[in-house]
C-alpha cells in the first residue's frame, strides 16, 4: 500500500509542466557556473536555449490546437532533450572539474528524452503522423 508522501512522489514525478521548468531552472544555474570565455559562451548559450525550450514547448503541446500541433511540439521536446544531452557533453570537455554536478542533469536529460521518446511512439500508434 503507498503511503500519501509516495503517491505525492510519484504525481510530482510524473508531471511534465513542472518538471520540465525544473530541468531548464537547472541548466540555466549550471550554466552560471561555467567560466565565460570565447569558446564557453556559444556553448552556453545553445545550452541554455535547448534546457529551456522543452519546458516552453511542452506547455504549448499541452495547449496544442490540433493532435497534429501536439504531436510536432512533443517532438521538439524530444529533439531538445537529447540536444540539451549534447551540449552538456561539451560543456564537460570545456569546464571538466563541472562534469560530476553536470551528469544529474544529463541523466534527467536522458529521462526526458525517454519520456517524450514514448509520447511521439504512442500518439504515432494511435494514427497520427508528420
Amino acid at each position: 500500500m503507498e503511503t500519501k508522501d509516495n503517491n505525492q512522489e510519484l504525481e510530482k514525478k510524473y508531471d511534465l509542466e513542472e518538471r520540465t521548468a525544473k530541468f531548464g531552472d537547472a541548466i540555466i544555474e549550471f550554466a552560471k557556473k561555467i567560466l565565460k570565455n570565447a569558446i564557453t559562451l556559444p556553448i552556453i548559450t545553445q545550452l541554455v536555449k535547448a534546457g529551456t525550450s522543452m519546458g516552453a514547448n511542452y506547455n504549448e503541446a499541452d495547449n496544442a490546437e490540433s493532435r497534429a500541433d501536439f504531436k510536432h511540439k512533443i517532438s521538439i521536446c524530444r529533439k531538445e532533450s537529447r540536444e540539451s544531452k549534447y551540449w552538456l557533453e561539451r560543456v564537460f570537455t570545456v569546464a571538466p572539474e563541472l562534469k560530476e554536478e553536470g551528469k544529474r542533469i544529463a541523466r534527467e536529460a536522458t529521462e526526458l528524452n525517454l519520456i517524450f521518446n514514448a509520447i511521439v511512439n504512442t500518439t504515432n500508434k494511435n494514427g497520427i503522423s508528420k
